[in-house]
């Protein structure tokens, strides 16, 4: 199964506010963006599981980000 899948089975409001936040913001925002954006507003104590997931490496000129070791 997809994540989005999973994400309007085990969660259709959040993702109905989703397609909602999706369809305002036209094609600028994927439905995997809105849905977080729409979990964030329904349940910001969340925010800390949103920061450890989602976020993307700096990449600086000399290549790709090394982890932090």
């Amino acid at each position: 199964m997809s994540p989005a899948l999973w994400r309007i089975v085990l969660d259709p409001l959040s993702s109905w506010r989703a397609l909602r936040l999706r369809r305002e913001a036209g094609s600028q925002l994927s439905f995997d963006a809105a849905w977080r954006q729409a979990r964030m507003l329904a349940a910001p104590d969340e925010m800390v599981y949103r920061l450890h997931g989602h976020q993307f490496p700096i990449e600086d000129e000399g290549g790709p980000a090394q982890p932090d070791v």
